[in-house]
This record gives structure tokens, C-alpha cells and sequence, in this order.
């Protein structure tokens, strides 16, 4: 597909990784002043587009062109000198240096051949206010941030840069609802000022909201470029998939699997509290039970799933699980009383991405697999092919870096490592966060196979279409408690949004 000039132009570009086509023969264009959206499932080879665009790797084959002029970038700060910047899903950023040491590690203010603490401070207080972060201190560690703070400070990091093409590969996904609002005002105001940002997003939502134009690739091709609005939401999926969705949910049973009145529920949460995060939860999940977290960020969701997994220490309340009482002191606990954690961020609490994906499938799993102080290899093989079946798993060998994988890959490994343990109450800390609408199609119809087999499933997503169309009820937190229960016809969007901020619906008006 021959696409028109550029400030950025790619002719005939193909990847090649051994035996693998990661991208073939793509014609690709960025212009500026715009914003323009780049889709497609996991593995689709959008990946390997942006690390061509900033120097991350070579093109096995074809062109690349800047302001008309050929380019073979070697190294990313090859391309940030062009003014190509990327923000990449995976944060750069080093836990243990400051906000101000992060943003500007690549290139410090200098006098006489030291950092000029001072003038990096200001600069550095200068760039968060021009993204709407005054409130983070350039003093602070990256370490003591939350995950959206440190996102931010990553896409501060980019434009100290001052680029001219901002590329941003799923920026949104760990955002708090008031940091993704920040971030289209940002991009908006660059489209104004010139800048041509590309931005990867599995949310259809956001590329309505913010997309000029977008393009599709599928298998390492580029299929298609269009203005936004040419395509229904389905046509574009259906690109993406090369396929028709027949249900984007599984549907749920006609009739509840679970009678709360019949015996105790499998997880029953009593007046659990722990610091100021957690006031007095009270919450039950049933055998056979999808139970949805729902409720604006920072309200104590995730502190609630790190609790129930013992990974919070000083919790206090009571938790039963099946009618007897449970402490969840320690992760270890929980794996032997059958709870398993899908937590929120795969590459830094969910994988060893050195590791091989049979390796990270068999942490979890080696009691099971092991003859004495030994493992059996017959035994691991059979867990790890299991594994590998039953998420299907796309990979031609399971010895390879689980790092190699695309995002929904790995998402599927850690999910699979828990599942091969057989658990009864699977806590899923936003499992679909970063993932192609084909591999949350998947995920979606495991979570409702695992219902059906008598699972308790206690489900967090910041998706409410997801908790709508994937749970039989969703408990509404508020500052530290659930504050309401919705199912059936009361469970709406607009009952969440309400609950969300304490008010009931009706008040709303």
C-alpha cells in the first residue's frame, strides 16, 4: 500500500527475527500535526514498526526516509536527534534516581562538567507543569511513585525532548481516569503546535477520542489507512483479526450458578481494613461466581486483591474461605489454601522475562512436577505443554525467552502458571490491561469457563464495559469500601459511574 509523503516515510520496510517475519513490505507515513493511530492484535508487528521508527532495531529490509531524506538509525538517540521520540509500555525509568535525574538521565544540564542540580530541578519542575504534573515533587524516587505517576514521568521524560514525532506504545494503559484526561490535552495541544504523535492503543474509545487518522496491521502487514470515521468500530475490528467477532462477551448463564442463601460462599470478606486504604471491605464470592471490582482509581481495589493474596502486611478483618476462617499472611499461604493472584503489571510482578516460557510457567508449579529435590522432566513437559494448549499460547517453542513474546502472550503465561495450580478463587488484578481485543476475547471466555467449573472469580478492571459484560455482579468501591452492589438490570454504566462517586442515580440529575 503506497501511502502519500511524509515527515516520516517507510518504503518496502520488512523484519526479519531468524525464520520469523515480524513485518513485510510495509509503505507507512506519519505526517504532522496530526494524530494518528496505529492497531492491530498482539504480534501484528506494531511493535517492531516503532522500534524501527526510533532506532531501537534495523529494517532487514527496505527504506526509511526523514524530511525526504534516507535514514538508517542504529541507536534511539540516533532518532531523538531527528526529534523521534518513543514512549515505550514497558517504563525506562530507574527506581532508585529522582523524577528530575529520570527526565533528564540522557542529557543533564551542565556547568563547568558536573550536573547543575539546580538549573535540572528547575527545568525538570518546568516539564511536569507543562504535562499537568506540578504535584510531583522532582525530588521524589521513581521507587515511591504509583504506577500513573511514574507513567507521567516517563512521558514528561519524552517531551523534554521536545520532539517532533511522538510515538506512544499504550502510554494510557496504567493511567488513572484524571491522568489519561491530562494526556489528551497533551496530545491535542502538540497536534496544534506540529508535532506528529503516533499512538498504539487496544482501547477503541481513546482512537475515537483522540485519532486524525489510523492504520491497521495484521500478521506483520500494513492492511489499511484511513480518516477516522470512514470505518465502523466493527469493520476495524475485523480487520484487526481478519475475522468477524460473533459475541464480544461470553454469555452469562440464564440462571445464577450460585444460591447465597444455600451455603457459605467460597471467599467472604468481613470488615477488612488495613492503614488508611482498606476501610472495613465487606464482600462475598461464590463458587461459580464472577464478581467485579468496579469504581474510579486509588479507591482501594488493588490494595483489596494484595491483601486477599497476603501480599499486605498489618491487615486486619476477618476472610473465610468455604465457611472456614483464613489468614492470608503470606503469598505462600494463599498458593496452599488455592488462591491465586493475576497481578497488575506482567513484566514486573507477573514474569522473569530472562526466564524461558517453561520456566515461568513451572515457579508456581515445581511441588507438582518433582520426584524428591527433583524435578520430572516427563511431568514438567506434560504441565508445561497442558499450559500452553489450554491458553493458547502462540509460540513454536516453549525453551524461548517468555521476553520475546508479544504483550498478550505473556499475559496468557501468567495466567497459565496460576491455572496449571487448579485454584478456587482467582483473584485478576486488570488482566486485559495492553491486550488485543482477540487475546480479551479469550481471556473473557476462560474467566467464563472457569465460572462454569465452579471457580470463584473476584475480577478488578478500570474497562466498566468489561465488568458489565464479564461479571454476574460488581461490588462498587469508594475511599477504601464497597459502597454498592449491582447485577442484573441495575448493573449499568451509569450505576457504576454513579456509585463510583457515592451518589445514587437518581441523584444524579
Amino acid at each position: 500500500m503506497t501511502e502519500t509523503n511524509g515527515l516520516v516515510q517507510l518504503r518496502g520496510v520488512s523484519r526479519y527475527f531468524g525464520g520469523i517475519t515480524a513485518l513485510k513490505d510495509v509503505d507507512f507515513s506519519c505526517h504532522p500535526g496530526s494524530v494518528h493511530g496505529i492497531l492491530g492484535e498482539n504480534g501484528a508487528g506494531k511493535s517492531t514498526l516503532i522500534k524501527i521508527l526510533s532506532g531501537v532495531l534495523e529494517a532487514s529490509e527496505g527504506r526509511m526516509s526523514v524530511d525526504g531524506n534516507d535514514v538508517a538509525y542504529r541507536t534511539p538517540s540516533q532518532a531523538t536527534k531527528d526529534g523521534i521520540v518513543c514512549i515505550f509500555q514497558e517504563l525506562s525509568l530507574t527506581p532508585d534516581l529522582s523524577v528530575a535525574d529520570n527526565i533528564f538521565i540522557d542529557n543533564p544540564p551542565r556547568w563547568m562538567g558536573m550536573i547543575d542540580r539546580r538549573a535540572q530541578r528547575r527545568m525538570a519542575i518546568d516539564v511536569l507543569a507543562r504535562i499537568k504534573c506540578a504535584d510531583v515533587d522532582p525530588d521524589t524516587l521513581v521507587r515511591d511513585l504509583s504506577l500513573s505517576r511514574r507513567q507521567m514521568v516517563e512521558i514528561a521524560k519524552a517531551i523534554s525532548k521536545n520532539p517532533r514525532v511522538l510515538i506512544l506504545d499504550e502510554a494510557t494503559s496504567a493511567l488513572t481516569s484524571r491522568d489519561v484526561q491530562t494526556v489528551y490535552g497533551l496530545l491535542n495541544k502538540l497536534r496544534d503546535d506540529g508535532v506528529s504523535c503516533l499512538f498504539i492503543s487496544h482501547r477503541m474509545q481513546e482512537v475515537e477520542a483522540l485519532c486524525d487518522r489510523l492504520s491497521v496491521f495484521r500478521n506483520g502487514q500494513h492492511i489499511r489507512t484511513f480518516t477516522k470515521g470512514e470505518l465502523s468500530e466493527s469493520e476495524i475490528v475485523k480487520l484487526m483479526i481478519g475475522r468477524d467477532i460473533t459475541a464480544h462477551y461470553p454469555p452469562k448463564p440464564t440462571a445464577p450458578h450460585v444460591d447465597h442463601d444455600a451455603g457459605a460462599p467460597a471467599l467472604k470478606i468481613t470488615n477488612l481494613t488495613w492503614e488508611n486504604r482498606l476501610k472495613g471491605v465487606d464482600l462475598d464470592v461464590g463458587a461459580g461466581e464472577i464478581v467485579g471490582l468496579g469504581g474510579l482509581d486509588g479507591q482501594g481495589h488493588k490494595e483489596l486483591l494484595l491483601a486477599l493474596f497476603g501480599v499486605l502486611k498489618g491487615v486486619q478483618g476477618q476472610v473465610e474461605l468455604n465457611g472456614q476462617p483464613f489468614r492470608p499472611l503470606s503469598p505462600a499461604a494463599c498458593k496452599k489454601a488455592s488462591i491465586a493472584l493475576v497481578p497488575e503489571d506482567r513484566k514486573t510482578e507477573g514474569l522473569m522475562l530472562q526466564l524461558s516460557i517453561a520456566d515461568n510457567i513451572l515457579l508456581p508449579n515445581y511441588p507438582g512436577v518433582s520426584r524428591g529435590p527433583l524435578v520430572d522432566p516427563a511431568r514438567a513437559a506434560d504441565v508445561v505443554q497442558r499450559a500452553i494448549t489450554k491458553l493458547q499460547i502462540k509460540t513454536s517453542d516453549p525453551g524461548i525467552a517468555v521476553e520475546t513474546l508479544s504483550g498478550g502472550n505473556q499475559q496468557k503465561v501468567v495466567i497459565a502458571k496460576w491455572l496449571m495450580l487448579d485454584p478456587d478463587v482467582i483473584l485478576l488484578n486488570d488482566p486485559t490491561r495492553g491486550i488485543d481485543v482477540g487475546t480479551k476475547q479469550e481471556i473473557y471466555r476462560l474467566m467464563r469457563d472457569l465460572a462454569n467449573a465452579g471457580k470463584a472469580i473476584l475480577f478488578y478492571s478500570t474497562d466498566y464495559a468489561e465488568l458489565i459484560g464479564c461479571c454476574d455482579r460488581v461490588s462498587v468501591m469508594y475511599d477504601g469500601a464497597v459502597v454498592r452492589d449491582l447485577s442484573g438490570e441495575t448493573l449499568t454504566e451509569e450505576a457504576i459511574v454513579s456509585a463510583s462517586l457515592n451518589i445514587h442515580a437518581g441523584d444524579a440529575a
